[in-house]
């Protein structure tokens, strides 16, 4: 193949700007020392990546795979997710008595006694509100 032509890579990556894309991808990868598949015969790394894609030298959904890992900053594990909090070992806690009623009716507060507390409260601040000298 003397010259390549875009339509020698269309029948290999159906998008032409997919193509771009992986070819140039493949033009940094023989920059930075990556091994060529097809003879260079004089022609630049541009040149070189399409001849490799037109004949099929180097896989498109490989290419596109390497492009996606490339740029991804953080890369997501999927691990399995707990469902439970393990058990600690060790003998199991002695049951605490349960609480006598009276304790319980200390415990309680009617809704009427609640809404007395609260009117008692100063207003919260929020805060960038100027009282608050933030």
């Amino acid at each position: 193949m003397a010259r390549v032509t875009v339509e020698d890579c269309i029948e290999k990556v159906s998008n032409r700007f997919e193509l771009v894309l992986l070819s140039a991808y493949r033009a940094r990868l023989i920059a930075q020392g990556a091994p060529l598949t097809v003879e260079r015969d004089n022609d630049k790394n541009s040149v070189v990546a399409l001849r490799e894609i037109a004949e099929g030298t180097v896989n498109p959904d490989d290419l596109e795979e390497q492009l996606i890992h490339s740029m991804q900053k953080h890369v997501e594990v999927d691990e399995p997710e707990e469902s439970e909090a393990p058990l600690l070992a060790g003998p199991a806690p002695e049951a605490s008595p349960s609480p006598s009623a009276e304790e319980r009716e200390k415990e309680r507060m009617s809704e009427e006694e609640l809404l007395r507390g609260l009117e008692g409260l100063p207003p919260a601040e929020s805060p960038g509100s100027q009282r608050s000298g933030f």
